[in-house]
């Protein structure tokens, strides 16, 4: 029997029961996930994991007060017990006058098929195979003497998700990954690199060859990483790692970020971040995305559109509890709280790709710096003050001259995001497709 039809009674038992308990208004959650993953590190086993979780969720309000919990005990008995708990929990909490159910005008009545299920199942010998094969192969590039391991993985998770007025929406999707973690040594330098894949389908992955030998060719090439003197110079923020440089700004256009007047974007709503051409486009419907939806944590209705349109910023993320503060409409960003307030997220993301691929930035910049790892970043949310820690090369005459490590890159991001300059290499790795960006001029210290 389907997920959703197996367990639909336990989930309308459950907001009876918290009806019953006293509760005014009420949002319920059945949570399935089944995952197995292999590690292995020089040819040897490291280990097997697999779960299999399955736990209900109810959040309830009365007036304004509200309480959830989570529970794995899908028994009547236990779902009469949660729903009594929970309802009992909320007659003592404080009052939030902005909590409350999504306005049915806003909910989902569109489900279309997004084709993010497959329904293969790996089993530990094939992912111990796959991961082989990659560790392989990036053991079998020049320079490349250990390994920090490979992996390969397979999740699935079902949702089913209601509300005590009427709605209900099931989701469920899949995933795969495989990845490996070289280290290429000279004397007594030694460097590591990764490379990683997750898709929707296991078909979609790279072969684990061609994964490992990305890997170990990456590492391979930082052997010889020297410091560089502090200057400031051309950075370019390699693909697979720029969406990094973006993830403050994600959190900075949150709704409950600006509630709080905890974002340093908190004021620009409507203004210009980006130079003019930039644009970051939010698609929630791509087939295989792997942050598609087709409603949000709260039941809303998602919307395909621009976050920045001509550097622009042009909306904040906002679930019920947000709109509410803020005095504003609901965006279809709510995360599925699951026993507890819902979150706030973005869907898939694409970057509008420049006209320069990697090679014509570095040609344009002349020389600088071109970052392809990031470590330990330090942000200050309320003014935008970044640094960050990186490894990569340096550049000159339009090529890479040699490796660099131990330096760090570091500036206001609102003056980096107003010159934040995107390449034509686009790389779609986890929910954002992103080319290369660049910065003009940006601090780098080093020795």
């Amino acid at each position: 029997m389907p997920f959703d039809a197996e367990l639909r009674p336990s989930l309308d038992a459950l907001l009876h029961y918290a009806r019953k308990a006293g509760a005014e208004t009420a949002d319920a959650s059945l949570s399935s996930r089944e995952s197995l993953s292999v590690d292995v590190r020089l040819k040897e086993l490291e280990g097997v994991e697999r779960e299999e979780a399955r736990s209900i969720g109810l959040r309830v309000m009365i007036g304004k007060q509200q309480a959830g919990a989570s529970s794995s005990d899908l028994s009547d008995a236990g779902l009469k017990d949660l729903a009594e708990r929970v309802v009992a929990m909320a007659r003592l909490a404080p009052e939030d006058r902005y909590c409350g159910l999504l306005d049915p005008a806003y909910r989902a009545t569109a489900f279309p098929d997004l084709n993010i299920f497959d329904s293969t199942q790996p089993s530990a010998q094939q992912l111990e195979d796959m991961a082989r094969a990659c560790e392989a192969a990036s053991l079998d590039v020049e320079g490349v003497t250990n390994s920090g391991g490979a992996g390969a993985s397979w999740d699935s998770s079902e949702v089913l998700f209601a509300t005590s007025d009427g709605f209900v929406g099931y989701a469920r999707g899949a995933s795969f990954s495989l990845g490996a973690q070289p280290l290429a040594e000279k004397g007594d330098q030694k460097e590591r690199d990764y490379e990683y894949r997750t898709e929707r389908f296991l078909a979609d992955l790279p072969a684990p060859e061609t994964i490992g030998r990305i890997a170990g060719e990456r590492a391979a090439r930082r052997l010889g990483a020297r410091k560089i003197a502090s200057c400031t110079a051309p950075v370019i923020f390699e693909q697979r790692l720029a969406s990094r440089m973006l993830g403050a700004f994600f959190g900075g256009i949150s709704g409950s970020a600006v509630a709080r007047g905890v974002s340093f974007l908190k004021d620009k709503l409507g203004q210009r971040v980006f130079p003019d051409a930039f644009e970051i486009i939010e698609d929630p419907f791509i087939e295989k995305g792997l942050a598609s939806r087709a409603f949000d944590g709260e039941g809303g209705r998602p919307h395909a559109g621009k976050l920045v349109e001509a550097g622009i910023v042009t909306t904040w993320l906002m679930n019920a509890a947000a709109a509410r503060q803020l005095s504003m409409n609901p965006t279809g960003h709510a995360t599925l709280g699951h026993g507890g307030p819902p979150g706030i997220s973005t869907s898939n993301l694409i970057v509008k790709p420049g006209s320069r691929d990697l090679d014509g930035l570095m040609a344009d910049a002349g020389k600088g710096l071109l970052v392809t790892d990031m470590f330990s970043p330090s942000l200050n949310m309320n003014t935008g003050d970044w640094s960050v820690g990186v490894a990569g090369f340096w550049f000159e005459n339009g090529g890479l001259a040699h490796p660099v490590s131990e330096v760090t890159v570091a500036g206001n991001l609102l003056e980096i995001y107003g010159r934040l300059i995107p390449g034509a290499d686009r790389d779609r790795r986890g929910a954002i497709d992103i080319p290369s960006l660049i910065v003009d001029d940006l601090v780098i210290g080093g020795v």
